[in-house]
């Protein structure tokens, strides 16, 4: 995941389309309020494009606090297949045996180590550091942390009016600022979910799911509000600290162009409110 929505916006950013994204293994999915547009090279050298108009979320559930930041994850999500779908040449971040492994594998882990005699919270603690490994096996293609900095070089360059080739590419509204919070929520709710009897401890634990992405939404949400202040300078710290160890890289400009390929078609239909 890279840029997320939030909540309220500032007057200058108001003058702006918001905007979020997702970098792909070969290209690079953009999101405005009400469409998207992804952008992959093929490996003829070719860009291919398609785009399309997201779905519409229920306006009164955008308003209920955690609840509008799972809306906004499963719409993310959502539009995943429908990207494949429609530009067949895709490769989704999450593709390829090696990552697949490391799901299984940390699958595995886990349930081992919920079994075993290991305290609970030790356990889920271990467990919120595997459930690291997809993410992290699927980093280890370069060209998807460089598909990722040019998301975030293209999109940076259009919120500051300047050129994309002189951004960072690190972002503050990265998706990287969602594993922190979303792993501390994790771990305390599936902690407390380990006293509970045994058949009660699945609909839990997905329960615990579904409110730690909504608790680190609201979370980032604050965040976003509050950048000046310290304590949200430091919240950011990990965030940005993964995405320079990991999971961006600086991109070829071949790379920037397929971003500014999507980034481009999302500002035309938004601005054309989706007209041909």
């Amino acid at each position: 995941m890279s840029e997320i929505y939030t909540g309220s916006m500032s007057s200058s950013e108001q003058a702006q389309v918001r905007l979020g994204g997702m970098a792909l293994r070969n290209g690079v999915l953009v999101q405005g309020p009400d469409h998207w547009a992804a952008a992959v090279r093929t490996p003829e050298g070719e860009i291919r494009m398609a785009s399309g108009r997201k779905p519409e979320l229920p306006a009164p559930a955008l308003s209920v606090p955690g609840l509008r930041g799972v809306l906004r994850v499963a719409e993310a999500i959502y539009l995943l297949p429908l990207v494949r779908r429609r530009l067949p040449e895709a490769r989704l971040p999450m593709e390829g045996a090696t990552t697949a492994g490391a799901l299984a594998a940390s699958l595995v882990l886990t349930r081992v180590l919920r079994a075993g005699r290991v305290r609970p919270l030790t356990a889920e603690v271990a467990g919120a550091g595997i459930s690291l490994l997809p993410a992290l096996a699927s980093l280890r293609s370069s060209q998807l942390a460089r598909y990722h900095g040019a998301e975030h070089k293209a999109i940076g360059g259009y919120e500051r009016g300047a050129d994309a080739e002189e951004q960072s590419t690190e972002h503050e509204r990265c998706g990287s600022h969602l594993v922190a919070p979303m792993l501390a929520a994790t771990v305390a709710g599936n902690a407390l979910v380990s006293r509970l009897p045994a058949a009660r401890r699945g609909p839990a634990r997905l329960a615990v799911s579904f409110a730690a992405v909504g608790i680190a939404t609201e979370t980032f949400g604050w965040i976003q509000r509050n950048r000046q202040s310290r304590v949200a300078q430091m919240m950011l710290r990990p965030g940005f600290a993964l995405q320079r160890s990991a999971a961006t890289r600086e991109p070829t400009a071949d790379e920037l162009e397929v971003a500014r390929t999507a980034l481009d078609e999302v500002l035309r239909l938004e601005d054309s409110g989706g007209r041909p």
